[in-house]
This record gives C-alpha cells, sequence and structure tokens, in this order.
C-alpha cells in the first residue's frame, strides 16, 4: 500500500486549499478511504471518510460544512477541498485507507498552516 498525500501549503484564514492523495498496491475502487490530521503536539483527528463508490461521506464536526471529500477511482486519486480554513485547521494531513477511525495511514502527510 502506498498513499501519496499532495497540496499543503501556507494559506490565510478564510482561504481554500485541495489536497490529494494518490494511492497505489491495493484496489483502490473496493475500499473506503478517510484523511486525518495532526495537530502539533495533539493526537489523530479522523476528518473525513468516503465509501468505496463515492456515496457516502460523513465529516468530524471540526470539519462539517467547511471540508469536502472526493475520489476518483479511475485515477486512484481522493481528494480533500477544504474552505473557510482557520488556524485551527492547522496540522499534518494525511490520507488513510478504511473507514473513519479504523483507518490507516500509509504515508508521510502534507502540511497545511493557516496563518496571516
Amino acid at each position: 500500500v502506498q498513499l501519496v498525500e499532495s497540496g499543503g501549503g501556507l494559506v490565510q484564514p478564510g482561504g481554500s486549499l485541495t489536497l490529494s492523495c494518490a494511492a497505489s498496491g491495493f484496489p483502490f475502487d473496493a475500499y473506503s478511504m478517510s484523511w486525518v490530521r495532526q495537530a502539533p503536539g495533539k493526537g489523530l483527528e479522523w476528518i473525513a471518510s468516503i465509501s468505496f463508490d463515492g456515496r457516502d461521506t460523513p465529516y468530524g464536526e471540526s470539519v462539517k460544512g467547511r471540508f469536502t471529500i472526493s475520489r476518483d477511482n479511475a485515477r486512484k486519486i481522493v481528494y480533500l477541498q477544504m474552505n473557510s480554513l482557520k488556524s485551527e485547521d492547522t496540522a499534518l494531513y494525511y490520507c488513510a485507507k478504511g473507514w473513519k477511525t479504523n483507518a490507516k495511514t500509509h504515508g508521510q502527510g502534507t502540511q497545511v498552516t493557516v496563518s496571516t
């Protein structure tokens, strides 16, 4: 299993970013996928999942209404569109194979910093 996250960076409060995760080494279209994050000094926080077919997309309370998870099974990519970013969204973001808190990370993550 290989998951390669990209798209992070520095953004001002209120701004937007889209993260991408390229997957390989497993049958991508048979698995749900998730995004999790780890803020400085804190544990992993689950933020969103997407079912194998894209029909179910639950979100954590801290990001509901601001973030959108999606996937492209043909390209084996999962996305996280992040809008209305806040300073508390600053974290290392990982995509993960699996559903909600059962998902497992396999990559290095991508850093998102929300600051003026």
